[in-house]
């Protein structure tokens, strides 16, 4: 199953976990697998019925485009990597 690393502002939601392992074969799937296991999470990355534009998601190293269509294996490491602001 796909390993999911938790960044430190999502962790409130995983009981301070910094990264789970769970099934899904899209980016979809995990998160809402996450949300099963952690309440309140897909509120945290997903609106609309996409990544929210502040929420970037990293598949084995490769950032995905697919959104929540992206696929993932079973050996994938998953990153969510919140937007960071400046100029």
């Amino acid at each position: 199953m796909p390993i999911v690393f938790i960044p430190s502002l999502l962790r409130k939601f995983t009981g301070g976990k910094e990264s789970v392992v769970i099934p899904g074969r899209t980016v979809g799937e995990v998160v809402r697998n996450l949300d099963q296991q952690f309440p309140g999470f897909r509120d945290q990355v997903v609106e609309n019925d996409d990544l929210k534009s502040s929420v970037a998601v990293s598949i084995d190293g490769d950032l995905a485009v697919g959104g929540l269509l992206e696929q993932v294996s079973e050996s994938s490491e998953i990153h969510f990597v919140p937007a960071i602001g400046g100029g």
